[in-house]
């Protein structure tokens, strides 16, 4: 181990996901060309049950994490019903005190509020998760829509690949671009996604049963290239405007005309990922009129440009 290098502990708690533990592992491994080491650990050394059906053999504890100049938390199982072991709050704790840098790839969000270094910053998880992060630690400003986030000395970001994402711009904080990007073509991964860019999560399709007005929104899904007001939504539930605008903010979180436009959004992406359509022609099809319009709402919701998404996820 080369003294000179910076060392990673990647911290591995009971129901740890494979990916989440494997990324940080694989980007930061030793060799030649990378000016890091790397450990992986427990709450103590042995066997640690692990998600899906793994289990890791570790042989170090937390005295690892006193050795360490950044601390990886992988994503855990359960994370909402589940405290982390006290001693490994400590120990996350103590390290903080002593400068070191604290990172959680999803789920481990959870381990890292429960230290309260969280408190008042912003952070996020999964997408998955982040209302179950925000009721149990309300003191932390969850931000569902970004990939990851950088409060200097702790870090939090997304799903398991985001955590690539997070591991890159680490990797760039602390060497510069040029050993990023040869740690990316190593990866076979973007270089770089910025951390401010959307969460890619599901299309927010009504619910089959329980939702009295799944029926409209059905409608309006096979309706987006027409005009569509809060009076022709209305009537098609037969109530009011008033009502209707009420109870579907109740329902979905959304005014009507901001869920419209969200499943416009949606449909461009996946007119984006499986057809040629050019922007122009896929901003008629999803009822946004024109290209600008579409770049314009694109980037709001999501954070990214049409072309720069087609690029990242068309087939």
């Amino acid at each position: 181990m080369d003294p000179r290098n910076h060392r990673v502990a990647v911290l591995v708690l009971d129901g740890a996901k494979p990916l989440d533990v494997g990324i940080p592992a694989q980007v930061f491994a030793a060799r030649p060309s990378m000016p890091y080491d790397v450990r992986v650990c427990g709450a103590a050394p042995g066997l640690v049950t692990g998600g899906d059906g793994l289990s890791y053999h570790v042989a170090d504890g937390l005295e690892a994490l006193e050795h360490a100049d950044t601390v990886f938390i992988p994503g855990y199982r359960a994370p909402a019903s589940t405290e982390p072991p006290a001693a490994v709050v400590g120990a996350l704790m103590t390290a903080h005190e002593r400068g070191r840098r604290l990172a959680a790839i999803s789920t481990g969000a959870f381990a890292l509020a429960a230290t309260g270094l969280l408190n008042g910053k912003r952070a996020t998880t999964h997408w998955h998760y982040t209302k179950a992060l925000a009721e149990k630690h309300p003191l932390v400003r969850v931000d569902e829509n970004v990939l990851f986030v950088d409060e200097g000395d702790v870090l939090t970001s997304a799903g398991a690949a985001s955590g690539i994402d997070l591991c890159l711009h680490l990797v760039r904080r602390d060497h510069g671009v040029g050993l990023s990007n040869r740690v990316a073509r190593r990866l076979v991964a973007a270089p770089y996604r910025s951390g401010g860019q959307a969460q890619y999560v599901p299309r927010s399709v009504p619910e089959p049963l329980g939702d009295q007005f799944a029926g409209t929104r059905e409608w309006a899904l096979r309706h987006l290239d027409e005009p569509l007001t809060l009076e022709t939504l209305a009537r098609n539930a037969q109530v009011s405007t008033r009502t209707f605008s009420r109870r579907f903010r109740e329902d979905t979180g959304y005014t009507p005309m901001q869920w419209v436009l969200r499943a416009r959004v949606d449909l461009a992406r996946e007119l984006l990922e499986r057809t040629d359509l050019g922007v122009e022609q896929i901003a008629d099809r999803v009822g946004l009129g024109s290209a600008a319009n579409l770049r314009l709402h694109f980037h709001r919701i999501l954070g990214t440009s049409p072309t720069e998404y087609r690029h990242t996820f068309s087939t």
